[in-house]
C-alpha cells in the first residue's frame, strides 16, 4: 500500500482513480492504505456543498470550477448521487454537466453511488476526499446527493458547508424545522436571476437571527449560473470562512469533532463487520435468526455471545 500511496502523493491520477475504487470496494487493506495516505495530507480546504434537488449544485459546481482554475488553484470534485433500490446503480448525471472540465488535468472528477447509505454521502466518501488531499489538490469540492432533510453528514466531512437555495422553492422553512441551519456555513441563493429572491434573502436573515450563532454567522451569496454572477463573491466567502477556522478556536474545535467522529465511525464499522460474521458464519445462528419472533432478546443473547468470544481470544 506504500507504493499505491506515494504514487498518489507525486500526483498520479490513475493511482488516485484505483485507490478510491479500492476504497469503494472495501478492500482488505482499505485501512492500511488509509493509513499511509493520511500521513501525506496537504490541508486542502474541502467545502460541501447541499441542498434539494433542482437547485443547480451541479452547474453551480461546474462554474466554480471554472473560477478557481483561472485563478490557478487545483481542484478535486466528489459527486454523489443517488442509487436505485432496484439495480443498485446510479446515474452519475454531474459527469455531463462538468464535461469541460476532463481534458483538464488539474482538475480530477469522481462521481460516487450512494449505495443505501444515508445522511447524503456515500460511506467511501471521507475516504476519498483525504485520498484526493494526499494527492495535492488546493480544493475538494463535495456535492451532495441532494435528498432533502438528511442531508447532515456533509458537516462531519467538510471544512465549510454551503446550503443551497432557490427562489420561490419552499425550501426555507424546510431547512430551519430540519436542523440544516446549524451546519451552514454559507448559504448560496441560486438562480438569483429570478422573482422572489429578495423575500427569500430576508426570511433567512430572520431565520438565522432566530437559530443565534456564537461564532460564524453564516454568509449569504447570490449567484446565478445562467447570468453568470456571484461566483467571485463565493470564493471570497469561501476564504473568509476558511480563514475564520485557521485563526480561532473555534475552528480548531470543529477540526477535533470531525476527527472524534471519523474514529467512532471506523470503530462502528468494524464492531458491525465482526458481528455480521460472528452470526452470518454460524448455520444455527441463521437459522435461529429466520425463526425468531423476538428481536430484543436474541440480539441480547448474541452481544453476550460475541463478548466472551472476544474475551477468550484475548
Amino acid at each position: 500500500m506504500g507504493q499505491l500511496a506515494e504514487r498518489i502523493a507525486n500526483q498520479d491520477q490513475r493511482a488516485l482513480a484505483r485507490a478510491i475504487t479500492m476504497i469503494e470496494n472495501d478492500h482488505p487493506d482499505k485501512l492500511s492504505l488509509m493509513s499511509e495516505l493520511n500521513a501525506r495530507k496537504k490541508n486542502a480546504h474541502y467545502i460541501g456543498i447541499t441542498g434539494s434537488p433542482g437547485a443547480g449544485k451541479s452547474s453551480l459546481v461546474d462554474k466554480l470550477i471554472t473560477l478557481l482554475r483561472e485563478k490557478g488553484y487545483t481542484i478535486a470534485v466528489i459527486a454523489v448521487d443517488p442509487t436505485s433500490p432496484f439495480s443498485g446503480g446510479a446515474l452519475l448525471g454531474d459527469r455531463v454537466r462538468m464535461h469541460k472540465h476532463f481534458t483538464d488535468e488539474e482538475v480530477f472528477i469522481r462521481s460516487m453511488a450512494t449505495r443505501g447509505s444515508l445522511g447524503g454521502l456515500a460511506r467511501a466518501t471521507k475516504d476519498a476526499i483525504r485520498a484526493c488531499d494526499a494527492y495535492g489538490f488546493d480544493y475538494i469540492l463535495v456535492e451532495t446527493v441532494g435528498v432533502g432533510q438528511s442531508e447532515l453528514d456533509i458537516m462531519k466531512v467538510a471544512d465549510t458547508t454551503a446550503v443551497m437555495l432557490t427562489p420561490n422553492s419552499g425550501d426555507i422553512l424546510q431547512i430551519f424545522k430540519a436542523g440544516i441551519m446549524e451546519i451552514a456555513d454559507l448559504f448560496i441563493l441560486n438562480k438569483a436571476d429570478l422573482p422572489g429572491v429578495k423575500k427569500l434573502k430576508n426570511t433567512l436573515r430572520d431565520l438565522i437571527h432566530i437559530a443565534g450563532h456564537r461564532g460564524f454567522e453564516p454568509l449569504i451569496v447570490e449567484t446565478s449560473v445562467t447570468e453568470n454572477f456571484g461566483f467571485d463573491e463565493l470564493n471570497q466567502s469561501f476564504h473568509k470562512h476558511r480563514q475564520y477556522l485557521e485563526e480561532t478556536e473555534a475552528g480548531q474545535h470543529k477540526r477535533s469533532e470531525q476527527l472524534r467522529y471519523e474514529v467512532y465511525e471506523l470503530m462502528q464499522e468494524a464492531l458491525w463487520k465482526e458481528v455480521y460474521q460472528f452470526v452470518e458464519n454460524d448455520p444455527d445462528k441463521r437459522q435461529e435468526l429466520m425463526q425468531a419472533d423476538d428481536p430484543y432478546q436474541l440480539a441480547r443473547k448474541w452481544l453476550s455471545e460475541w463478548r466472551k468470544v472476544g474475551e477468550a481470544n484475548g
